[in-house]
């Protein structure tokens, strides 16, 4: 699950509420959708994330007011809320009351090759610093492309991996590009990996947003 926390103003960091999501996702990896659930100080109740989600991810001033967390801190800023002690996740999953849906639809492979190709999709924008320890998290090697910040490969569970980090515009976006030359090996790594490279730039202070398959 994500954590985050909601703050009155942007730099500010005692919390006004708590936003928890999960990701739902199809056997390919892909993202289907968000399940949620909102904590506002206020009514010291639950309720629906469905229009928190939304706006987090499209409004950049509201962008600022929220930053994601560990359940550890979320644990921290919910007894700090009045909630006490944060149910676990399999009881914040029966909180969840409406799914955000997110688009999907069928990969092209106009050159019939057998790779995967994935985008993993964040809102926002990285300073200096978390820039370098994105870099660092990915193993990122330099390219000479302007366009890319680095790109690095691996091999694992019987799999090749390829992939790539890329701004999209000015403050607006980043995304991690994924090809997976799949082999023998269990499927489940290619989803580990897509885990691990959404987790490591959302530790950035970046907000996932989906996971696209383009192949």
């Amino acid at each position: 699950m994500d954590y985050y926390v909601i703050s009155a103003r942007e730099g500010d960091r005692a919390p006004t509420g708590l936003l928890v999501e999960e990701f739902v996702l199809c056997e390919d990896y892909t993202a289907a959708g968000i399940d949620g659930a909102e904590w506002r100080a206020e009514n010291r109740a639950w309720s629906s994330s469905a229009e928190a989600s939304r706006a987090i991810r499209a409004d950049r001033a509201l962008r600022g007011r929220v930053t994601p967390v560990s359940r550890q801190e979320a644990c921290k800023a919910f007894r700090l809320l009045g909630g006490g002690e944060l149910p676990e996740e399999a009881g914040l999953r029966t909180l969840f009351q409406e799914r955000r849906s997110l688009p999907t639809s069928s990969p092209l492979n106009m050159s019939g090759s057998s790779a995967r190709r994935y985008r993993i999709l964040f809102a926002g924008d990285l300073g200096a610093d978390g820039l370098a320890r994105a870099r660092e998290a990915l193993r990122l090697e330099p390219t000479g492309d302007p366009r890319v910040v680095g790109a690095a490969s691996t091999d694992a569970g019987g799999h090749g991996f390829t992939w790539e980090l890329r701004r999209i515009g000015a403050g607006i976006a980043w995304c991690v590009d994924v090809t997976a030359r799949l082999g023998s090996g269990p499927v489940t790594a290619l989803g580990a990996l897509l885990h691990h490279h959404r987790q490591a730039v959302r530790d950035q202070g970046l907000i996932p947003v989906t996971i696209e398959r383009f192949a």
